[in-house]
């Protein structure tokens, strides 16, 4: 598996990513993961929508805590159209805890922890710590990033002006 290294940092220290390198044009790649009630779920099966596609290291953190609100609360001013997934190594068990006590509805967690298969897919796995660097894609109705930011400092929010920017040049 492709290994990169000093794209991104966790509190100033360079870290280690695993997988694919992605890039604006490419098709978004399938992959599996599980949802709150332990059902496999495939990102296929969100084809016909706008996907935000949100990777964080793991929602029981303040800075993944306040960027999956931040993209709940958005979710209801976005067009029907457009699906919110969050994605992170955590257990269903403790998305569906964190979900419930941060009154989380609108956007859908996923977890990688089974088979990494996102996190190899997206190349957003941290090698020596098995969590997901944050990222956020921004996919279309026919499965092509259109907009992506590998955020270089974990510890860091995402750019969600450009985020929600690019949704709306979609829907």
């Amino acid at each position: 598996m492709k290994e990169r290294d000093g794209i991104v940092t966790m509190k100033g220290n360079p870290i280690t990513l695993m997988g694919t390198e992605l890039q604006v044009g490419d098709k978004a790649p399938d992959f599996v993961a599980i949802d709150n009630d332990l059902n496999p779920v495939s990102f296929d099966s969100f084809r016909g929508k706008v996907c935000i596609v949100s990777s964080v290291p793991s929602l029981d953190t303040p800075v993944c805590d306040m960027e999956t609100r931040r993209f709940n609360d958005e979710a209801g001013r976005l067009d029907d159209n457009v699906e919110i997934l969050t994605i992170s190594m955590d257990l269903p068990f403790a998305q569906k805890r964190w979900c419930g006590a941060a009154g989380v509805d609108r956007v859908q967690t996923l977890s990688d922890h089974r088979d990494a298969a996102f996190g190899q897919a997206y190349g957003v796995l941290i090698k020596d710590l098995r969590l997901l660097a944050r990222a956020v894609f921004v996919v279309d109705k026919e499965g092509t990033i259109r907009y992506m930011e590998l955020v270089k400092e974990i510890a860091s929010e995402p750019d969600y002006d450009a985020v929600l920017k690019a949704v709306k040049g979609l829907v």
